[in-house]
């Protein structure tokens, strides 16, 4: 089965082609980055705006580069949630009219369910059910125990910022540009942590949920009395923010992995790209037993093949959508009912 995946929940605009929730033909991804960088963010209008300008081409590319004709897609799948509602409405929409238009079934896809996707479409080997999985994003912080490719549990999450979030609004603050996450990861390498001392919050506590407003409040106060540090003090800065980061995300999924009793464990979402947080969960889970899969570079940002494998398994699973159906900001992945 053809499956024609579309994502536009935020600031990527991205379409993919994957056969039997497998095989990835074809994904292609038109990035808003330089469109936002000068506002330090995503601006949601802009978001939708260029979502409506890029969407056709993008969807026309993905067919032509897995080598199809439009007819032969058997069906397609968009991101219905969460995300910024009208960046939503523009991939949604279209989704619902080109299915319409080729009398081909569709289905929504929730955004979280294909990250959790991803680690099993990438090149290596992929973990087997059950796993637990660390899923970290720009707007999301959640550990999961994946039984299936539609069976989740939410183990625990975070309850304010987002890790994603607090490295973009350090970077920001730091004067560091945007997308912080990779700037931050890139000068947190030059740099040797400890010198100055951050919190990790919640590390410790008996949940399996987060906190990352803490962490950044504390870089802001160091700001406000000392100014933005220059030079090999930024360096520090920067790699004591992500140690303190990592710390904690790491703690938690060791701990999650430990309560439900599994020996392996995976890595998803955008911070999954991110250096430091790759190195530091493969040393931790090496101490700890544990097998860590690791997703492909290319499959930790938003994409629109984790939608398009994602919906696979809804159909297969015989849901369709409704053209009465829409989009939702906050997702219910893994929560009871």
């Amino acid at each position: 089965m053809h499956v024609l995946g579309i994502e536009s929940s935020c600031d990527e605009t991205a379409a993919a082609v994957v056969s039997d929730g497998q095989t990835i033909l074809s994904s292609v991804v038109a990035s808003q980055v330089k469109i936002h960088h000068p506002y330090g963010g995503v601006v949601p209008e802009l978001a939708a705006r260029h979502h409506i300008e890029a969407i056709d081409a993008v969807v026309a590319q993905a067919i032509a580069e897995a080598d199809l004709q439009p007819g032969r897609i058997d069906a397609v799948a968009a991101t219905q949630g969460p995300g910024l509602v009208g960046a939503l409405l523009v991939g949604f929409s279209y989704a619902k009219s080109y299915a319409y238009g080729l009398q081909k079934p569709w289905v929504g896809v929730d955004h979280l369910i294909g990250h959790l996707q991803s680690i099993l479409l990438s090149k290596g080997p992929s973990p087997h059910f059950p796993f637990v999985a660390l899923l970290v994003s720009g707007g999301h912080t959640a550990i999961y125990q994946v039984r299936g490719h539609l069976d989740v549990t939410l183990l625990g999450q975070t309850r304010d910022d987002a890790a994603g979030e607090a490295y973009d609004k350090v970077a920001k603050l730091l004067g560091l540009g945007y997308p912080g996450g990779a700037l931050i990861d890139k000068l947190a390498g030059q740099g040797e942590p400890g010198k100055v001392q951050l919190p990790r919050p919640m590390r410790d506590d008996e949940t399996l949920d987060f906190s990352f407003s803490g962490l950044k409040s504390a870089v802001v106060r160091l700001v406000q009395e000392g100014g933005i540090p220059q030079g090999d003090a930024l360096a520090g800065l920067t790699a004591e923010f992500q140690a303190a980061a990592c710390d904690v995300l790491v703690a938690k999924l060791m701990a999650a992995a430990a309560l439900v009793g599994v020996s392996e464990i995976a890595l998803v979402g955008g911070v999954a790209a991110n250096r430091g947080l790759r190195e530091h969960l493969t040393n931790e889970a090496a101490e700890h037993g544990l097998t860590v899969y690791l997703p492909d570079l290319s499959l930790c940002g938003d994409n629109a093949a984790m939608i398009a494998a994602a919906g696979y398994h809804h159909l297969v699973a015989g849901h369709r959508g409704a053209l009465k159906d829409d989009v939702y900001s906050r997702s219910r992945a893994g929560l009871p009912g």
